[in-house]
């Protein structure tokens, strides 16, 4: 008798730990999911490291604008230009991993600067949690009315018969439209003097002035300028011609430049170490407005062959460093 009055009341303590673990850990649980589903609670920052007016920012604020609906809060669109890209990038590497710092990032910052300067601050390919890519793009080389050239045939004959008379502008050293110049001089021989600027508004304003003859301009920083025939437009730097654009020749055409091929390329940043949660969550936010027919169409405009959600990022980072960096070598490009 005594065994089982002693017994009983021992199961029933049992059973009653047993439940009072299994509640504290559905509501601890639940705590989780209600702070997983509270992300944002705040406005999300998105750094542009250029000016407001080129590609970077173009697609920036289209994507920023719909990915604050998509996640229900404001995204915050802050520029803050320089050293191709790299100031910003190092902002974001240096930034809490929380969610709420994110670059708006180019084939400059990810994949050019750290080709052409071994000793950078950052390793894009380490110190960063890759959300996803945009779009690639494709960039005009354009002549200014110094150059007194109207075609890429006048423009390659000019160039070689007078080496040096030639300066071409670009958005900073080591990025994609440096590249995209380098690449140019290596395919066709010719000799250009590159010149560096902060972004697209000194460099459009030196370009349509007269303080340098031809430049590498992205095609929303380009555009307008050439509608009104301040510039004109020699080629384009894929392998074949715009949709929107049809009568402006890829380099790649010309029999001199055979197999030219230079794009950029743009992509959603996070510091290292973002939650796995909140990877997720903004990861199919942004493929849900990348496969939005509006805003597509948008980026399209643009000159932007918008992303599909498939591409490895990781590995088109890694792949484009390699790349970059053998040209850089052979462009004496080293800083």
């Amino acid at each position: 008798m005594m065994t089982n009055h002693t017994f009983v009341p021992r199961r029933a303590a049992i059973r009653f730990a047993v439940s009072t673990i299994a509640s504290g850990l559905a509501a601890l649980g639940g705590s989780a999911a209600m702070a997983q589903s509270s992300y944002p609670d705040k406005p999300i920052k998105l750094v542009i490291g250029y000016p407001a007016g080129g590609s970077v920012d173009f697609i920036g604020r289209i994507v920023g604008e719909a990915l604050g609906q998509r996640l229900k809060t404001t995204v915050v669109i802050e520029n803050q230009g320089g050293a191709a890209g790299t100031i910003a990038a190092l902002r974001v590497v240096n930034a809490a991993p929380d969610g709420y710092t994110f670059l708006m990032g180019s084939s400059n910052e990810l994949a050019g600067t750290g080709a052409v300067n071994p000793n950078q601050k950052y390793d894009a390919k380490k110190d960063f949690s890759p959300i996803g890519l945009m779009a690639t793009a494709p960039v005009f080389f354009v002549a200014g009315p110094k150059a007194g050239v109207k075609t890429l045939d006048e423009f390659l004959s000019t160039a070689r018969a007078n080496p040096g008379k030639f300066s071409y502008g670009t958005s900073g050293v080591g990025s994609s439209l440096h590249f995209a110049g380098e690449l140019l001089k290596q395919k066709s021989g010719i000799f250009m003097t590159h010149i560096p600027y902060r972004g697209v508004a000194p460099l459009s304003s030196d370009l349509v002035g007269g303080g340098i003859e031809v430049a590498m301009m992205s095609v929303p920083g380009a555009k307008g300028f050439m509608a009104t025939g301040r510039i004109t437009a020699l080629g384009v730097t894929s392998a074949k011609r715009l949709a929107g654009f049809p009568n402006v020749p890829a380099l790649g055409e010309h029999p001199a430049l055979k197999g030219y091929d230079m794009n950029g390329w743009f992509a959603m940043m996070a510091p290292r170490q973002l939650p796995a949660d909140i990877t997720d969550k903004v990861q199919h936010a942004l493929q849900a407005v990348l496969a939005d027919p509006a805003i597509k169409s948008k980026l399209e405009d643009g000159g932007n062959i918008v992303a599909t959600g498939k591409e490895n990022l990781a590995a088109l980072m890694l792949n484009e460093a390699q790349q970059l960096g053998k040209l850089a070598a052979f462009a004496s490009m080293r800083e």
